[in-house]
């Protein structure tokens, strides 16, 4: 089995086009590592983690510090030999694992990564604005884009955000579907008083509206809910997966690939979800074009409703020397698509290289 004979990291700090609103504060550029790995016969494979505190436990200084220590422990090594220093670690480190993992299953060929043919993966897409002129403009603008389903943010402060979520239905009119998601940003008290008063006319889920940890307070959310729920933050991998089946917790469970450490591992949590008689959804929006197609790829073959990978829309350079294409509110997938690295490009946005 052919060995990992070179790895480079590069870690970046990418910047957006406008800030992007979340609860726990707005996000003004990715911090971002990517991995590349070189097999002996010249193949390379990449791989992306976009390091968002909120999204994950871990710290972009903590991540490339591990990724430096991953990176020696692989160098020269097999790569099943690779694969199983990396399942040791997922559970510590799960973005900084999954750009290896990732990288190692490009070098390798993996399947979700060679299309067959050219498939439409439908997007979500996110109403950033405030005010009710420039949500207006915001919404009719991307409608006309093709986008159909919307996202909106809240989990600031309960009135402004259902006046917020108000806007946004009075333009959706059974023309589009809304996911509402708070990111962990309201008590039980304040999620409660907010599904209470929601009108759920269009509106296809409401996600993570308490913290993480805090099962109890999420399920007094659901039981208060008049639209489905979805988990996020909650679920790194089957272990949460199952918990939410058997608690009843939510009828969609979301997942982004940088916390479940492959793509196989990731198809076959999405299937779980199913299998398990809930809903997946998958996407990043916090993610450049890498880790997007990525996850558009695996999305091909097991998603069915808007994905959520379209962070490399808020980025304000890409990854990759060919862009992704995004036609009538899909991104294409395209078989023959070979990503490489746009160095040139990305050098002003370098912080540091192993």
């Amino acid at each position: 089995m052919t060995g990992v004979a070179r790895i480079r990291l590069t870690r970046l700090r990418v910047p957006l086009k406008a800030p992007y609103r979340l609860a726990f504060g707005p996000v003004e550029h990715f911090d971002t590592i990517v991995v590349e790995c070189d097999s002996a016969d010249g193949r390379t494979g990449l791989g992306e983690a976009t390091v968002l505190t909120g999204y994950t436990e871990e710290t972009i200084e903590g991540s490339w510090r591990a990724a430096g220590e991953i990176a020696a422990r692989l160098a020269g090594l097999d790569k099943r030999a690779a694969r199983d220093i990396l399942k040791s670690l997922v559970k510590k480190h799960p973005f900084t694992v999954t750009a290896f993992g990732t990288a190692l299953e490009m070098l390798e060929g993996n399947r979700y990564l060679s299309p067959e043919r050219e498939q439409a993966v439908r997007l979500l897409a996110g109403i950033n604005a405030t005010g009710e002129d420039a949500v207006h403009e915001e919404f009719e603008r991307l409608y006309a884009q093709g986008y159909r389903t919307f996202k909106v943010k809240v989990g600031f402060e309960v009135e402004q955000d259902l006046a917020h979520v108000r806007t946004v239905q009075k333009l959706a009119r059974g023309r589009a579907a809304i996911r509402i998601d708070a990111n962990q940003g309201y008590s039980a008290a304040q999620g409660v008083a907010f599904a209470r008063r929601l009108d759920p006319a269009d509106i296809e889920l409401f996600e993570q509206p308490c913290p993480a940890g805090d099962w109890d307070s999420h399920l007094e959310v659901a039981r208060a809910s008049p639209v489905p729920m979805m988990l996020d933050e909650s679920i790194y991998g089957l272990q949460e997966i199952e918990r939410a089946a058997e608690l009843r917790a939510a009828r969609f469970i979301k997942l982004k690939l940088m916390k479940l450490g492959s793509l196989e591992a990731l198809g076959r949590s999405l299937e779980r979800i199913r299998a398990l008689g809930m809903a997946p959804v998958l996407g990043n929006g916090v993610a450049c074009d890498l880790g997007c197609w990525m996850e558009a790829c695996v999305a091909a073959r097991h998603i069915d409703n808007a994905g959520e990978m379209n962070g490399f829309l808020r980025a304000r350079a890409g990854l990759l020397t060919a862009g992704l294409e995004v036609r009538e509110g899909a991104l294409l997938i395209k078989p023959g698509y070979t990503p490489v690295l746009a160095r040139e490009r990305l050098q002003p946005y370098v912080v540091a290289t192993q």
